[in-house]
């Protein structure tokens, strides 16, 4: 029997992902729990197992696709597996009830095959009532009816047509207002709207109603350049009610004639761009094949995700952006003499490690910076947890997995957990949950290389450090310069929780430890 399977439930606030791989084929022997598609969600790769056995007969996505949770992806044939046991355990029987079956097809087949039913058919195509059936074709009665298109009580009635007093008295008290002229009709022009409506198609006066039927007076706004946009007036009042400009939305009706349906979606297109850009609506964009060949490329889960977390973040959040340099010699020479140490440990005593270590301390010296901000029940957060997320650099994009209780666990426990959680992310291995929980986050680009630069704030966190290339540089120590290795560090932090005084506070410190490991054990 044929069932669909279909996208379960992948996690909390994950509702779709993009298709990586399709693990299946058509035709393969399918078991429960067998990956049968590597999907791609927010932050993390996912292997989808199957909750049902039996025979793939259809695949419904295909690598690249975006699929949502309860779309179905394949479909399985339930009894192929079952069936497949039946014919080993009787063979000869199912072989010899098969026969009688296609026999007496086979017997019975010749004589459709001299059947001249299709080929002598040429009654059914040259039947002489089909052909020129004047009832069907020439049917004047639905084109000219006299009593529809020319009902004489209301299209002919000049009345309505030709009165200008109500118009001209609209026009004075609107002054000039050109969409506000149809409301002091009321009524009255709405009906004649839908009953010419139902003419659209016989070249009724639509476009006499909807653009031409203002007097000269009223129609300075539209100019040959922006002519106004043909809708009624109450598709009109509904599109000023919303904020849309009804120039800019496209009619889907005869002539692009635009509907109450068409003002509701392109609300909603406003929306939803405005969402994925922060809460700022985006310009539209330019053509830019006009000067070149260009190339479209959809928008992977990662860099989608990326961009609606960080525009959100930097709409929401007053950034503010502190620099400070840390002379790490003395950290330099630490390092090499415990290298090999944390190497048999399975890490890697990076400085990344050791910036772990000393904002863990950090966040117990300065718990501000530990919290998040919940405007909606004017409360600050204060977690009593330290989980320090670090951003990883993958072919897919940023990933920050999450070292927990960080202010629990040495610099070589911390070490070689994020070496193990940095080749997850790599390898495409990382769990959801490894990337979630985190209360503040550390971005070092010194492998890369540059000075100073200005991190987001990974919201809901409050803070984030980032960590750019050591150099070697001359320090004045009092009698001479000494060349000293300095890595520059920058702080971002949120303005509604953290003022500038706590800000440099907390950066000092962390210089201090860093310059003089001494300071963990003294107050970390």
């Amino acid at each position: 029997m044929p069932t669909d399977f279909t996208l379960p439930e992948l996690g909390e606030n994950i509702q779709a992902g993009d298709v990586l791989r399709v693990l299946v084929k058509q035709g393969d022997t399918l078991a429960k729990e067998q990956p049968v598609l590597e999907l791609e969600t927010d932050k993390a790769t996912i292997e989808v197992p199957s909750s049902v056995a039996g025979q793939v007969k259809d695949i419904k996505v295909k690598a690249g696709d975006k699929v949502k949770v309860g779309q179905a992806i394949l479909t399985v044939d339930e009894g192929e597996a079952s069936n497949k046991a039946e014919p080993a355990a009787e063979p000869q029987q199912a072989r010899e009830s098969q026969p009688p079956e296609p026999e007496p097809r086979r017997q019975a087949q010749p004589p459709r095959e001299p059947q001249p039913a299709r080929e002598s058919q040429p009654p059914r195509e040259s039947q002489p009532p089909r052909e020129p059936q004047p009832p069907r074709e020439s049917q004047p009665a639905r084109e000219p009816q006299p009593p529809r298109e020319s009902q004489p009580a209301r299209e002919p009635q000049p009345p309505r047509e030709s009165q200008p007093p109500r118009e001209t008295q609209a026009t004075k008290t609107v002054a000039a207002k050109s969409e506000n002229v149809p409301e002091a009709g009321g009524e009255e022009q709405r009906e004649p709207t839908k009953r010419e409506t139902a003419g659209d198609k016989s070249g009724a006066k639509v476009v006499d109603i909807s653009r031409g039927a203002r007097p000269p007076a009223e129609q300075p706004p539209a100019t040959p350049e922006t002519p106004t946009a043909p809708a009624a007036p109450s598709v009109r009042r509904m599109a000023r009610e919303l904020g849309v400009d009804i120039n800019q939305v496209a009619g889907s009706g005869d002539a692009g004639r635009i509907s109450v349906e068409d003002v509701k979606n392109h609300a909603k297109r406003l929306v939803a761009g405005a969402a994925r850009s922060g809460g700022v609506a985006s310009e539209a964009l330019p053509d830019f094949s006009r000067w070149g060949a260009v190339e479209r490329q959809p928008m992977r889960a990662v860099r989608r995700r990326t961009a609606e977390h960080l525009a959100a973040a930097w709409a929401a959040i007053p950034h503010v952006t502190q620099f400070d340099v840390a002379d790490t010699t003395a950290l330099e020479e630490l390092r090499k003499k415990y290298a090999k140490q944390t190497e048999a440990a399975g890490g890697n005593l990076t400085v990344t490690a050791v910036a772990v270590k000393v904002v863990a301390s950090a966040l117990r010296v300065f718990p501000q910076f530990n919290t998040s901000i919940d405007l909606e029940n004017d409360e600050i957060i204060v977690k009593k947890y330290v989980n320090i997320g670090v951003a990883v650099d993958t072919d897919r994009g940023l990933l920050v997995p999450v070292i927990r209780n960080a202010d629990q666990k040495n610099i070589i426990q911390i070490a070689v957990e994020l070496v193990q959680l940095s080749e997850k992310a790599r390898s495409r291995k990382i769990a959801l949950e490894e990337m979630q929980g985190g209360t503040f986050s550390i971005s070092n680009l010194g492998g890369i290389g540059g000075t100073y630069f200005t991190p987001i704030v990974n919201a809901p966190e409050v803070a984030i450090l980032g960590i750019s290339r050591a150099s070697t540089q001359p320090k004045f120590d009092g009698n001479q310069f000494v060349p000293r290795v300095m890595l520059p560090l920058s702080l971002s932090y949120d303005h509604r929780a953290i003022d500038g005084a706590d800000g440099i506070r907390f950066l000092r410190w962390v210089v201090q430890a860093i310059e003089e490991p001494f300071v963990l054990a003294l107050q970390g």
